[in-house]
């Protein structure tokens, strides 16, 4: 399936509403000029899914979701919700939006109930681990004080990074493993690709970029 390039638009105000759209485009635009095999995925928040997912051409996945089935849950981000709105999967234990270990177990049960895709987010080797039991599509490693800040954990810790990548492709050899935290230059895409990630999750150093097309094209040659 190659390499991916998740991109968190979180919550914010340069990357919801109207804004997200933009961004979008901004980020669709900078991917097709560079011509990457690498597929680009926009993490949104429920509310701009399906203004983004019907603009443009590049997956969009949800930031969370709730495991209960279509029905009387209201205030809940069913799977079904985000399935009709175009999303192609999404994102669950975020460092900013944590959930119980029962709550994740249920949610990836019901996931793969209706077939969409989901990336848990890890912050430490042993729960690297522990995700990698349910079989998830995707598993991120992100370590909480790295996360908006400006060193990335594979310059931090790449002792760290190398020893999730091999502890958890152990446990699951089939899970693609994502790096992020404080991935902002494409050396941190490098390194983290060398380490033997099968992608990288970004948030801040494209949102929060006073250039997000230049920003993603540099991220993208990361992977080159």
């Amino acid at each position: 399936m190659g390499k991916f390039f998740f991109i968190n638009f979180k919550s914010y105000p340069e990357a919801t509403g109207k804004n997200a759209l933009s961004l979008a485009k901004k980020i669709e635009s900078a991917a097709a000029a560079k011509k990457s095999p690498v597929q680009t995925v926009l993490v949104v928040s429920a509310l701009d899914v399906l203004r983004v997912s019907s603009q443009v051409s590049l997956k969009v996945f949800g930031q969370h979701f709730d495991p209960n089935t279509a029905g009387a849950f209201t205030g809940s981000v069913g799977v079904e919700s985000l399935l009709s709105a175009g999303a192609k999967g999404s994102i669950l234990n975020h460092a900013e939006k944590k959930v119980s270990d029962e709550f994740i177990k249920k949610a990836v049960l019901r996931a793969k109930e209706l077939g969409f895709p989901v990336m848990l987010c890890a912050e430490s080797v042993e729960r690297g681990i522990f995700f990698a039991e349910l079989k998830p599509d995707f598993i991120a490693f992100e370590l909480p004080e790295l996360i908006g800040g400006t060193v990335s954990v594979s310059t931090a810790r790449p002792d760290l990074v190398k020893g999730f990548i091999e502890k958890v492709q152990e446990k699951n050899s089939s899970c693609k493993l994502i790096v992020g935290a404080g991935i902002k230059t494409p050396l941190d895409v490098k390194k983290s690709i060398e380490f033997g990630a099968d992608g990288v999750f970004v948030s801040s150093g494209v949102v929060k970029s006073p250039g997000p097309k230049k920003a993603v094209k540099e991220l993208l040659s990361g992977f080159e």
